[in-house]
Parts: C-alpha cells; sequence; structure tokens
C-alpha cells in the first residue's frame, strides 16, 4: 500500500500541469494533516464528459485523504458564458436551460466522488450572486483592471480579427472570483484552460481576506492536434454514453492519446500507467494497449461486467468481422425488456 507522502506525490504530480503559488508549499500544508477546503466549479452549458472527468478524478484522490470537497454547479456563471478559448461570445443560456442540463450531474459525478462520505457537498453560485446588491457589484469590479481583463489571449484574438468583446464576458472571472470568496475556500482545482479565471480568484481572495488560496490545474486532454477533448470539437466522450458507446469511441482515438489518457482519465495505479509507456515504446501492438485503456475507463463509469460486455460487443464487430446485415432479426409486440430477452433467447429466462 502507497504510503501517506506517496499519496501525496501523486496527488500533485500525476495529471498536474502546474500549482500556485508552487507546489513545495502546497506540499508542506498536506503534509501537516490540515484539511483543506476545496471545490471545482463546472457550468452546466451541455453534458458532463470525460474532460470533466479528469478533474473530478483529481477532486478524489484529495477527498480520499479526508479534505473537505466541494462541486459547485455554475447555474448563475453558466448563463453569462465562460469566455475562455472563444473567439466570440458564448450564446447565453437562460435559467430554465441550465437546470435541464444538470439535471443529472449528481449521479455522474458520484461514478467518480464518493458520495456517501461527509467529505462532499454540492453548492449553486446563483444562491450568492443573485442577491449582489449594484454597489456589491461596483465594490468587487474596483479589485480589477481592464488591462488584466483584456490579457486574455482569447481577447488579444478577438482584437486582431476586429471582432467584438461584451462587457458581460468581462464579469465571468470577477463572478468566479466572487465564488472562492464567498465559500472561503482554501484551493481550487480545474482544467489548464481555466488558469487566468482561477488565479483571478486567488487574487480577489488576497485582497479581501488576506488569504493565500492554492490554484492547481490538470493538464487537458487533447487530440494530436492539439485541441481538448469536449463538447466544442465534438469528439467528447460523454459520462453517461452507454459503455459500448464508450469503448468504441476510445478504440477511436489515435495511438498517440494513450498515455496521456491513462495518466489524466483513469484510477490505474501510476506503476502499471508506467509499464503501459514502456510497452508501448519496446513495440507492442498499440491496439492491445487502446482497448486495455477502453476497458478501463468503462469499468471506472460502469463497472466490470459492461467493460467486459463492451469489450467483447467491439471484439465481435471488428476483429471476428460480425456483419450487422447478418444478425437475426426478431418482430417484438409490446413486450417489456425482460420478455424481449427471453423470446430472443438473449437470456434464458427471465431470473
Amino acid at each position: 500500500m502507497p504510503t501517506q507522502d506517496q499519496k501525496i506525490k501523486e496527488i500533485l504530480e500525476r495529471g498536474v500541469e502546474n500549482i500556485y503559488p508552487n507546489k513545495e508549499t502546497l506540499e508542506k500544508v498536506l503534509k501537516s494533516g490540515k484539511k483543506l477546503k476545496i471545490y471545482n466549479g463546472i457550468d452546466p452549458t451541455g453534458k458532463l464528459h470525460i474532460g470533466h472527468g479528469v478533474v473530478l478524478n483529481k477532486l478524489r484522490q484529495f477527498q480520499d485523504l479526508g479534505h473537505e470537497i466541494i462541486v459547485l454547479i455554475g447555474d448563475f456563471t453558466a448563463q453569462i458564458g465562460d469566455p475562455t478559448g472563444k473567439l466570440s461570445a458564448r450564446k447565453q443560456l437562460t435559467l430554465d436551460q441550465v437546470k435541464k442540463n444538470s439535471a443529472d450531474y449528481k449521479k455522474l459525478i458520484g461514478k467518480i466522488l464518493d458520495l456517501k462520505k461527509s467529505n462532499v457537498r454540492f453548492l449553486h453560485n446563483a444562491e450568492w450572486t443573485n442577491k449582489l446588491k449594484p454597489v456589491d457589484m461596483l465594490e468587487l469590479a474596483s479589485h480589477f483592471t481592464v488591462a488584466r481583463l483584456l490579457e486574455r489571449d482569447m481577447f488579444q484574438e478577438r482584437i486582431k480579427a476586429s471582432k467584438n468583446i461584451y462587457v458581460h464576458e468581462f464579469l465571468y472571472p470577477i463572478f468566479q472570483a466572487y465564488d472562492a470568496l464567498t465559500m472561503d475556500v482554501d484551493m481550487q482545482i480545474g482544467g489548464n484552460d481555466q488558469t487566468f479565471n482561477m488565479l483571478a480568484g486567488r487574487m480577489l481572495m488576497r485582497k479581501m481576506k488576506n488569504k493565500e488560496k492554492f490554484v492547481l490545474t490538470t493538464k487537458l486532454l487533447t487530440d494530436p492536434t492539439g485541441k481538448k477533448m469536449g463538447k466544442t470539437e465534438g469528439n467528447m466522450v460523454n459520462l453517461d454514453d452507454l459503455p459500448q458507446e464508450i469503448y468504441g469511441k476510445i478504440m477511436s482515438w489515435s495511438d498517440e492519446m494513450i498515455i496521456p489518457a491513462f495518466e489524466n482519465a483513469t484510477n490505474v495505479p501510476l506503476p502499471e500507467v508506467i509499464q503501459v509507456k514502456n510497452d508501448l515504446k519496446n513495440g507492442k501492438n498499440p491496439k492491445i494497449l487502446k482497448m486495455l485503456l477502453a476497458y478501463k475507463i468503462v469499468e471506472m463509469y460502469h463497472g466490470k461486467s459492461a467493460a467486459i460486455t463492451a469489450e467483447e460487443s467491439f471484439k465481435q464487430v471488428f476483429e471476428e468481422k460480425l456483419n450487422p446485415d447478418e444478425i437475426k432479426a426478431f418482430k417484438i409486440k409490446e413486450r417489456n425488456i425482460i420478455e424481449v430477452l427471453v423470446a430472443t433467447k438473449l437470456a434464458t429466462s427471465k431470473s
């Protein structure tokens, strides 16, 4: 079994892009035994996908060490639209759209975080942001400069392309910073693309509370072109996809994604990840290693039985060259799923 120090080392290194102010300071706090209040914010702009899973896995590591975890549903900030990486303003969402998008978030997040433990809770930022008065907004905005907000790379790109930058987009990092301030957190975890927003919160905490807020950014899952795996690029694996869908999508990934995905998107022990890396380097068939990756990810979200079934299904269709047109068809009239399985001999009995 890994020692406490080994667990802390893995938390601070595996899949981690950057730590602010630095790794050494955070490591010292973790080794002191102090329990931190740590949060990750998720704007319900669509389905949860494997990119969210990368951050949630990191949260689970901290949860297992006994730290307090907050999953913040950004039901207010989602209505603004995070401008991160966008060359045009996001379409603003209504509150009803946001609620619909996040309806199954807790259930899906429960596939990674242990919701039975008392050290995890869910909050919604509309609860406090909607209570702000104009005078409160003036106070918040006074801590930020236009020059600093304009430093964002996507805004610079828009300026070069003579595209509009809207005032409400400037407000996004301010409101996210206010989340950290309101919850009085010790640390925030998010993808590397969220660095600007998370550091805005760190700055506001220092100015208004004279308190350090650690920021840990995770590496992004990207394809060989450098585009992140997500809904914008259309190459995402949704957390609510069926096991066979997840398995098939991962098998369509390029070989270059095998090692980063093992490191960032699975809970496979690090020595095994290193072994996979060595196997790939030594000429082992990448397809075999990718099948192992697909199996591990399906197992993580749907369980061992579903992973076995998904793998067998893939083998039948793609390895045994089973022609879908040759699969026997059955005409079924208004029966429940149990009766259908028995009638088609996919199950031997109703039990």
